[in-house]
Order: structure tokens, then C-alpha cells, then sequence
């Protein structure tokens, strides 16, 4: 059995806490009466995945079993997740590798001879031969790389296909080879509970024509939490779609979930609750925290970068979208959720060194407010963790550093829109439609690696809800320039950090500290 989240009260005689700094740590004392909530330990993995993927494909949801949905001279896709996820990227047999194999399996065994494999990139950047080699492993690559296994491309006119509208006027818009098949078969790995169900489709083989709809500031204002599928107003543009869609294509849904065990040995201590530290997490955080403060800091991030995870599966299940979903967000909540009593004034939170767009690459300035007032603001259900009117504190340096391979358009809005607005509305207003539509952005997103055009506008978007929430938001240890950029108030201490946020929410602030990575929910009652 896993170990349930903590939730603890600090006395004084409490140990220092250990943030998450990006690339490096910040340690340190936290006041008396600071709430502190651990994560559950690593749920009990599946003996043999293997036998559980064989299981699933023979007995789906709502679905004839695989072998019977396959014909000779059909024509099959199989899409799967791209790099964004699991995080830290997993140790191999990838998950991914696992599935598709015994999809391949069942298709060889049934004479299927047109069979393509696609990375369901949406507007992330095209996976390279060695990331898309460690996802899938050596067999699969040599079989179908690189003419029958690549990359979707979102700006390939010719080969994505609009198959109507939802009642409320979204474009439902799709990878051709998808839409004009015989069966679709999605591979998905469901790390958190936003991913999965109708959103592996509609945003990892649509193009912007589709994206558009739901990520938008006001979309994203009324998710409730990104987390909550049913309280998301992104979700539920989604689901529309997901539901034209199906009248079209025949989907066969395979999702699994992993358990929360993030870092080996050499660094539990970042997801290890520090009074359970030994000797030796000891001395590796000591170690670790020593050289990334002399080291440079592209040193340390490529140190971190490096690190894979010992992510096991909890569950497998296939066949129809929403039932197989359904049962893919149990097993996440399973893993995920602390019940919690109550909101705090403030909110205080390490910033990892790794989110879904910065894998092998640079979390830039506008990444780590997506990281912090989308995803990490987010973990909750029911409601935020801190309350409306209250302070957000989390710590990281936030330099002005960009990968200018990964991340043309960011440093390009960086220099324009956010030197001009924070105002994520305006933003939209102003620049959306000509980032989306450079012909400069598009040839890089094909032909590069980069991200698309538009897809700095979207990660700005995430903050949506928190911006509408809170009282202020706090960067310790952030860049003055780029944090005045971003409309964030800085300091040096969390404990400096503490008494500015008396400014906004008094003089005796209920304080909560969320001790991630890994990942995890409150379910605030």
C-alpha cells in the first residue's frame, strides 16, 4: 500500500523545508503553525503490464475486443502522447512502447499491412529520432521510422480535414489520415487527471483551426480547475468535439496511469518529506545543493534534464472514450488526492525544474508562470487552495533565458507583447491571430523543432483563473526585470515573501505550504 498524503502543522522545533527552485534549491525555515501537505507515497504498481495490456485489448469498454476491429487492407493509425508526458520523462520500456507492441501484435496476426504511427504533437514541437527511439524503443523505430511513424503536423494543409462544427460553432478539425481511416487506436499515458479522454484527440492530432476554441482566456478563466474535467470549461469544449467526432471516426481508446514515483535514489529527497530523511537523502540533498549553486546553471539543468523516472503503471483499460476515461480518472484520483480542510491566505510552492514544454529544453519566463498559475495553482478539487483575494508564493530565480531552437515565438512575444502588457485579454487581442498565422513561425514549427506560433499565447492563457483569483503572486529569488514583466512582486526570503503578503491579506496570514514535486490534489472541503 501506498503511503496516504500528509497533512502536519510546523512547531518550532520543525525542519528547514526544502523548495524546488528550477535548477537548482531553496532551503529553509518555515514560521510555527505553517500547514504542510505531503503527497500519498507511489501507489502499488501492476505485477505484469504486460499481462494487464493483454487483458484490456481482450475485454475493452463498451467496445468489441481489438482483434475484432481489425480486417486485412484496413487502414490503422495508432497515435500516442508526445514528450510533455510522463514527467520526468520514464525509464525505459516506455508505457508507450509496451502498448504499441501488443497493438502490432494483434494487427500482424490479422494480416494488416497499412498501418501509420503518429506523435500526437497538437502545437508542441516535433519529437526528435532520440526521443521518439527512447519512447518507443529500437523494433518499433526500425520497423515504420521515419515514413510510416512521425510527427502530426498542425500546419499541413493538405492533410488535416474539417469534419464540421459542435452546436456552438467550434471547428472540429483533424489529421486526415485519421479521418479518412478505418480505425484509430490512441495510445495515452494519464499522469494527471486534465490529460486524456476526448483531449488526446482534439488537441494532440488538431490544428490551431480547433485549438482556438478552447484555450482562450476566457475558456481557461472558467475551468474550475483544470484538474476537475466536469468543472472545466475547457473540458466541456472538448467533449463537444469528442462527440462529433466520434460520428466520423472510429476510435479505440487505450489510457493507462503511472504512479507518482518521480526521481531514483539520488534524488528522492526532492519528493521525500524531510523528517523522513536519513543520512544518506541527506547528504545527496547537500551534495546536490552545493554544486547546483557553484555550477552554471545550462550545467545543472542538463544534470536534471538527464534524470528519468522510475514511473510504474497502476492501470491499463481500452475501448470507448468515456467509460475508459472514467476509469483512468479513478485510478489517478487514487493516487493523487489529499483531502484537506479548508483554504489558506497564502499558498506557498517549489517551482520544478521540468513542465510538459520545456522536456530535454529551457523553462523560460512565460513556462514558469504556466507552471505555477496553471498547473501547479490547479491541483485541487472543489476549491483552490488558497482563497480568493489570497497570495501565491513560489520560488524560482526566472531568468530571462530562452531556447531559441524550442522557443522562437516566446522570446519574440517576451521582447513585444509582455514588454508592452501583462494583461493576458490584451495580449490575445493584440498578437494572437498574427503569431498563429507567421509564415516564419509555421516553417520553423514544421521543419525545426520548435513550438508553435501560437502556443506561448496558450500557456499565458493557463494563468487565466489564477489571475482572477488572487491578491498577488510573489516570485522568491525571481529576476526583478522579468518578474515586474510578468506583474509578479519579488523577494529574497520566503520569509520576506511572507511579510509582503501581509499587505494584501493582513497581519496574521493562515500560511499552507504544498510540498511538490510530485504531482498531487487537494480536495479542499
Amino acid at each position: 500500500m501506498s503511503r496516504p498524503g500528509l497533512v502536519t502543522v510546523l512547531e518550532s522545533t520543525s525542519p528547514p523545508m526544502m523548495f524546488n527552485a528550477g535548477d537548482g534549491f531553496h532551503y529553509e525555515k518555515l514560521p510555527e503553525g505553517t500547514r504542510v501537505i505531503y503527497p500519498p507515497g507511489p501507489v502499488e504498481p501492476i505485477a505484469d503490464p504486460n499481462v494487464a495490456i493483454e487483458r484490456a485489448l481482450l475485454m475493452p469498454m463498451e467496445m468489441e475486443p481489438l482483434h475484432d476491429l481489425l480486417f486485412p487492407g484496413m487502414k490503422l493509425t495508432i497515435a500516442f502522447d508526445d514528450l510533455s508526458l510522463p514527467l520526468p520523462p520514464m525509464q525505459r520500456p516506455d508505457i508507450r512502447q509496451l502498448v504499441i507492441e501488443k497493438v502490432l501484435e494483434k494487427a500482424y496476426a490479422k494480416g494488416v499491412e497499412d498501418i501509420h504511427l503518429i506523435a500526437a504533437l497538437g502545437l508542441h514541437r516535433r519529437m526528435t529520432e532520440a526521443e521518439l527511439r527512447h519512447c518507443l524503443g529500437k523494433k518499433i523505430m526500425d520497423s515504420f521510422y521515419p515514413e510510416r511513424l512521425y510527427n502530426y503536423d498542425a500546419e499541413d494543409e493538405e492533410n488535416n480535414v474539417v469534419l464540421g462544427e459542435t452546436e456552438r460553432g467550434e471547428e472540429v478539425s483533424v489529421d486526415r489520415r485519421v479521418a479518412e481511416g478505418d480505425l484509430l487506436v490512441y495510445v495515452n499515458i494519464n499522469y494527471i487527471p486534465m490529460d486524456g479522454g476526448h483531449k488526446s484527440v482534439h488537441t494532440g492530432l488538431s490544428p490551431y483551426g480547433s485549438i482556438r476554441h478552447h484555450h482562450t482566456p476566457d475558456t481557461l478563466s472558467n475551468t474550475r480547475s483544470l484538474m476537475d474535467p466536469p468543472n472545466s470549461a475547457m473540458h466541456g469544449s472538448i467533449n463537444r468535439m469528442g462527440r462529433l467526432f466520434d460520428e466520423h471516426v472510429k476510435v479505440f481508446h487505450i489510457e493507462t496511469t503511472v504512479n507518482n514515483a518521480a526521481f531514483p535514489p539520488v534524488f528522492d529527497f526532492m519528493a521525500k518529506p524531510e523528517h523522513e530523511w536519513n543520512a544518506v537523502t541527506r547528504a545527496n540533498f547537500l551534495a546536490n545543493h552545493k554544486a547546483t549553486q557553484r555550477m552554471p546553471r545550462g550545467v545543472s539543468r542538463r544534470i536534471f534534464q538527464s534524470i528519468k523516472a522510475p514511473h510504474r503503471m497502476t492501470s491499463v483499460q481500452a475501448g470507448a472514450t468515456d467509460p475508459v476515461h472514467a476509469e483512468t480518472l479513478r485510478h489517478n484520483y487514487k493516487q493523487q488526492i489529499v483531502p484537506v480542510q479548508g483554504q489558506s491566505d497564502v499558498l506557498l510552492l517549489g517551482i520544478p525544474y521540468i513542465g510538459p514544454y520545456n522536456v530535454n529544453s529551457t523553462m523560460n519566463p512565460l513556462l514558469v508562470m504556466n507552471m505555477l498559475l496553471g498547473y501547479l495553482f490547479n491541483l485541487y478539487r472543489g476549491k483552490p487552495l488558497v482563497r480568493e483575494g489570497g497570495v501565491l508564493i513560489g520560488t524560482h530565480p526566472m531568468p530571462a533565458d530562452f531556447n531559441e531552437i524550442h522557443h522562437p515565438s516566446y522570446i519574440d512575444l517576451w521582447n513585444e507583447g509582455l514588454a508592452e502588457t501583462n494583461d493576458i485579454r490584451e495580449i490575445a487581442h493584440r498578437y494572437e491571430e498574427r503569431y498563429a498565422h507567421d509564415p516564419w513561425y509555421k516553417t520553423l514549427y514544421r521543419n525545426s523543432h520548435a513550438y508553435h506560433g501560437v502556443h506561448p499565447f496558450t500557456v499565458l492563457y493557463w494563468a487565466a483563473h489564477a489571475l482572477d483569483h488572487l491578491g498577488g503572486v510573489i516570485l522568491v529569488g525571481g529576476d526583478q526585470a522579468t518578474t515586474k514583466r510578468l506583474g509578479f512582486e519579488r523577494a529574497n526570503t520566503v520569509a520576506e515573501a511572507l511579510e509582503i503578503a501581509k499587505d494584501t491579506v493582513g497581519p496574521s496570514p493562515s500560511t499552507t505550504y504544498m510540498h511538490v514535486p510530485p504531482l498531487f490534489m487537494c480536495e479542499v472541503s
